[in-house]
């Protein structure tokens, strides 16, 4: 079992440094086999998490190693987590290649997180009907209402010098707004875009559609596809790490970033829902270990899952009061069924399983919220299990004693020979020396009354 645990543990450690070894590698590989003049192409698809932030760094990393001329971020994103965009924001802001975001195909939009990772690239493209902006940070609480000064979200902030709304509610809200204001206007700083029209994407959610944020000084231009984009900016100067680069792009042949095993393992394990299944099952198996010691497959199994869900949530804005209600809300369950309390604990444990399980997870961003049918069906089945398994315990403190001296007194035993006083029994399968207080005759059924040592106190049956 020790030698099976440690081979458990060390394993994974082992693949991640052959991976690194073989990864390393690879990248000189490719670099030298890769002619250089290549315009990289990576797809922002789908709410930004860990594992897409790690693909888009990965590839920027890449890129510069392979001597890429341009790095391009094709977006199409409602928004994502905090950690993994300003993850992004400072891999580009430090890239030695320019970065351009494209807003595409039609209909695509960059919102929340995407408006951030747009305003640190060197360049931002829109495709036709696409929308940018809506910045607003959703883990505060509802958005702020627009001021009443006439007009839609998209065009506060036109007048110049119009003094900002300030952002209403606790302190810790208006902390959280300023802290995105601040951020976000200095990216557009950086890059000499519209700072005021920063500032109200995330006080009001101001949003903004192509044609009207190219108009804004908010994007560079507005094109329908790829190759019109690389027409479009090539010749223009960017500043690239304190150094003007002239951007030589036309015509450039295109690297799509393809999505490899380390991508793919990384977006299963930081789903919310795959990672709280991952760590509930991985306690459950241990459970099943610890009451049956010697199975190892139970521990094996409930070890990794458990140490994946871990890995999971860690990269993942948890709160930790809900994983502890979790942990918590199992452990009454567990402790419900070895001593029944009439179901006080139980029902507790359910209670604090499910305010955990609704908690869990931090934040409000779009496809980081573990389903309400998820958690109903992890606290019914817990629940139904746990009613089990106290049925059979209630039923087993009912039922006869059948082992022990407990069970002996009151069985029937056979006379095997004429006595008066003492004699042998036949007994539980076995002859038994018994005194009774009155005569027996052999072939009488008698009854066990109590037992003194190896000799059976009987009485005769009438």
């Amino acid at each position: 079992m020790r030698r099976l645990l440690a081979l458990t543990l060390t394993l994974p450690w082992l693949l991640i440094g052959l991976q690194q070894v073989w990864g390393q590698a690879g990248k000189a590989a490719d670099a030298t086999a890769r002619p250089s003049g290549q315009v990289w192409l990576a797809d922002l698809d789908g709410p930004l998490g860990p594992a897409t932030a790690d693909l888009i760094i990965r590839s920027l990393d890449d890129a510069q190693a392979a001597g890429a001329r341009a790095f391009i971020i094709r977006m199409d994103t409602p928004g994502g987590l905090d950690k993994a965009m300003r993850d992004v924001v400072k891999e580009i802001l430090a890239s030695r290649i320019p970065v351009i975001t494209f807003v595409a195909p039609d209909g695509a939009r960059a919102a929340s997180a995407g408006t951030y990772i747009a305003f640190a690239s060197h360049l931002i493209a829109m495709a036709p009907a696409t929308n940018i902006g809506s910045s607003t940070p959703v883990s505060i609480g509802p958005t702020p209402p627009a001021p009443s000064s006439g007009g839609d979200a998209g065009e506060a902030g036109d007048t110049a010098g119009e003094q900002a709304p300030a952002a209403p509610g606790d302190a810790m809200t208006r902390k959280i707004v300023n802290d995105a204001v601040a951020y976000l206007q200095s990216l557009a700083e950086l890059r000499g875009r519209n700072i005021e029209w920063a500032e109200q994407t995330v006080r009001v959610g101001a949003n903004l559609r192509a044609s009207e944020a190219l108009e804004r000084n908010v994007i560079d231009l507005v094109v329908s596809d790829v190759p019109t984009l690389l027409q479009k900016i090539d010749g223009r100067s960017v500043t690239v790490a304190d150094a003007t680069v002239t951007l030589d792009v036309a015509g450039a042949e295109i690297h799509q970033v393809e999505s490899d095993w380390h991508h793919e393992l990384l977006e299963v394990i930081t789903d919310p829902t795959i990672a709280y299944g991952l760590l509930i099952f991985g306690i459950y198996g241990l459970i099943l270990e610890f009451y049956n010691p010697g199975m190892v497959f139970p521990a094996v199994i409930g070890l990794i899952c458990v140490l994946l869900g871990a890995y999971g949530l860690q990269m993942l804005p948890i709160n930790y009061a809900g994983l502890a209600l979790i942990v918590a809300g199992i452990a009454m369950m567990i402790i419900e069924v070895f001593t029944p309390t009439m179901g006080l604990l139980g029902v507790a444990g359910v209670v604090a399983f499910v305010i955990g399980s609704v908690i869990l997870m931090d934040t409000e961003a779009p496809g980081y919220q573990v389903p309400f049918v998820v958690i109903g069906a992890f606290a019914a089945t817990t629940a139904a299990v746990m009613l089990l398994a106290v049925g059979f315990a209630v039923r087993a403190r009912r039922q006869h004693v059948t082992t022990g001296r407990e069970a002996m007194i009151g069985a029937e035993a056979e006379a095997m020979e004429d006595f008066d006083g003492r004699g042998r029994v036949w007994a539980f399968s076995e002859i038994w020396s018994a005194r009774c207080d009155v005569p027996v005759r052999k072939g009488d059924r008698v009854r066990v009354t109590a037992i003194d040592g190896l000799t059976l106190t009987v009485a005769k049956e009438d």
